[in-house]
């Protein structure tokens, strides 16, 4: 008797597991959303832009974030001036035509001094480089609707000519027209998938 009942808190154990340790994914809410940018404007202004158009996923384990991907389509760069945005489409800076998305895959997560770091392979115009994200996370909490959201937020450098972005011009001054370094910062909700879309039992 005492042996079933052994095997019976086993058997209940390993059904359990599963259940424990699953993951959660989420999926990327554009409409409250952005990823943004900014970069300096022949040395004394700060020119802003962001990505209309954009898709991803994130998965917790155990409340942490485990992975993160995103893709973003280039032709939808918005600066408000649409002049400036048709040249930012051109070979000159991200060239849409021949390169229609950046891309943001996660390969691992570490924590440093308390804070998660995301370790990802990002692409921009062709190239991949390895992409260190410290992110912060918000949640989950229960929206009206029922539906279970998280916040992630981060900001970091990058420099547009790592990724082949060269265009420039020297001014009179010999300020350069466009800085090198790109400030971006996400401001990102993404809802729980259920069981049904994420093709799990």
């Amino acid at each position: 008797m005492r042996t079933k009942i052994i095997l019976g808190l086993t058997a209940a154990a390993f059904l359990l597991l599963p259940c424990a340790n699953a993951a959660d994914n989420y999926k990327i809410d554009p409409a409250h959303t952005s990823l943004t940018f900014s970069v300096r404007h022949m040395g004394i202004s700060n020119v802003k832009g962001r990505f209309d158009e954009f898709a991803g996923t994130i998965v917790l384990d155990d409340g942490a974030v485990k992975e993160a991907s995103c893709t973003i389509q280039v032709k939808s760069i918005n600066t408000g001036v649409q002049q400036r945005d048709n040249h930012l489409r051109t070979p000159d800076f991200f060239d849409a035509a021949s390169y229609p998305v950046i891309t943001f895959k996660t390969r691992s997560a570490e924590k440093s001094d308390g804070q998660t770091i995301l370790i990802a392979d990002f692409t921009m115009q062709g190239v991949t480089k390895e992409l260190r994200l410290p992110v912060k996370l918000s949640g989950p909490i229960k929206d009206p609707q029922g539906n279970i959201r998280i916040g992630l937020e981060a900001t970091t450098n990058l420099n547009r000519k790592d990724y082949g972005i060269n265009f420039n011009a020297a001014l009179e001054s010999g300020t350069l027209l466009v800085g090198d370094v790109v400030a971006l910062e996400i401001n990102a909700e993404a809802i729980q998938e259920t069981a049904a879309e994420t093709g799990t039992k």
